[in-house]
């Protein structure tokens, strides 16, 4: 079995961290470099930075902000935001990122996902998708087309045939609330692919992220739990260890 990952998400909105709460409330959180730092002390598996205003103003992340982040990152990184072209991928890939993460492009031109995966591969690749719950159960939302409703099953499925290394889930309802995983979504996911699950939305407590990969999913992704809790990566792991999970534990701090 293949250790699952707990991996931290910083979200910008151009050059500052922010946390939201079900993708609309804001909280400014400083510097991205500054938590990058943090992170480093803890020796996390992954990291995930998203400018989630990039796709919105119609422009992709900041090449500066990735290059100073990479700088002071000593983990595996994955960018995203506003991300649609191969040029947007290359910028991304040579100044330090090592996988990118793609969101409205995908949903708007499902045919870049295949040409990015036969480019750059499909380990650089993570197509994310921003998931809420609706009268005919989950479905997929855009922050860019608030009326797109997308059928998740299908685009899940799509994300796989094109070619994508990693799928990310996001889940509105839960996210910023600390009151728990949406279960549900990760096994009617994770019964369409086979394409590794990222999960991230509503994780509380380190036995949320033990729930998470029970149902599926083989990485946890979180961000409030880790900003407003006393709560580190390793005390993730080291549940998720305890209760028969595999994780990375060597090296790491007690931070």
């Amino acid at each position: 079995m293949l250790r699952a990952r707990v991996i931290p998400i910083v979200l910008i909105d151009g050059f500052s961290v922010l946390k939201t709460i079900n993708f609309s409330e804001r909280r400014n959180l400083g510097s991205p470099v500054t938590v990058v730092r943090t992170y480093n002390t803890r020796n996390v598996d992954e990291l995930i930075i998203l400018d989630i205003d990039a796709s919105k103003q119609n422009r992709s992340i900041d090449i500066f902000t990735i290059r100073d982040i990479s700088e002071d990152c000593f983990m595996p990184l994955t960018v995203g935001g506003g991300i649609k072209s191969v040029s947007d991928i290359e910028s991304c890939l040579s100044n330090g990122a090592d996988k990118v993460s793609i969101n409205t492009a995908a949903l708007q031109d499902p045919g870049f996902v295949e040409r990015a995966a036969s480019i750059f591969g499909s380990q650089c690749i993570v197509v994310s998708l921003d998931i809420a719950k609706g009268e005919g159960g989950h479905q997929v939302v855009s922050s860019v087309s608030k009326e797109y409703r997308g059928n998740l099953q299908s685009l899940i499925k799509m994300a796989s045939n094109a070619g994508a290394g990693e799928i990310l889930l996001n889940s509105v309802d839960k996210d910023g609330t600390l009151q728990g995983p949406d279960l549900d979504l990760i096994r009617v996911a994770a019964e369409c692919t086979k394409v590794p699950i990222i999960y991230t939305g509503g994780i509380a407590a380190p036995s949320d992220c033990s729930r998470v990969i029970r149902s599926g999913a083989s990485a946890v992704a979180a961000s409030s739990i880790f900003h407003f809790s006393s709560i580190t990566p390793k005390d993730c792991k080291l549940e998720m260890q305890s209760s028969g999970i595999p994780v990375r534990l060597d090296l790491e701090t007690s931070v």
